[in-house]
């Protein structure tokens, strides 16, 4: 696994989390703070299946395929997504994140090739 955390030169005490394969084990409270995402860029291009990329308001462990998502990104198949949330989705104790290929809570199989993942927080 190969996660890195960069701090961003701002007033806000940015982020920028990459995750170059993100799978069904939770990575858990990859900022150490809470916060708010303001961009998501999801990198399916290697798997010829949608992929879901969940997040969970979390600074301690979750168990995938049963703690219930906070928000659920669908990657479709062969193709890379960015999302920008200029207001902020707001992450009162931390950030969590895995993908799978089951949307919704469910779901604990792993993509069948790597998927990176990139999202800025404040």
């Amino acid at each position: 696994m190969a996660i890195s955390r960069t701090p961003v030169v701002t007033n806000l005490g940015s982020f920028v989390v990459v995750d170059t394969d993100v799978d069904e084990n939770a990575q858990t409270n990859t900022t150490g703070s809470a916060g708010a995402l303001h961009m998501l860029s999801i990198d399916n291009t290697g798997n010829a299946a949608v992929m879901y990329v969940k997040f969970w308001d979390s600074a301690v462990a979750v168990t995938v395929g049963t703690t219930v998502p906070d928000y659920v990104f669908r990657a479709d198949a062969s193709t890379r997504h960015t999302l920008v949330f200029p207001e902020g989705l707001t992450f009162a104790n931390g950030f969590t994140h895995a993908c799978v290929t089951t949307g919704g809570t469910a779901g604990t199989t792993p993509p069948g090739s790597a998927v990176t993942i990139r999202y800025v927080t404040a």
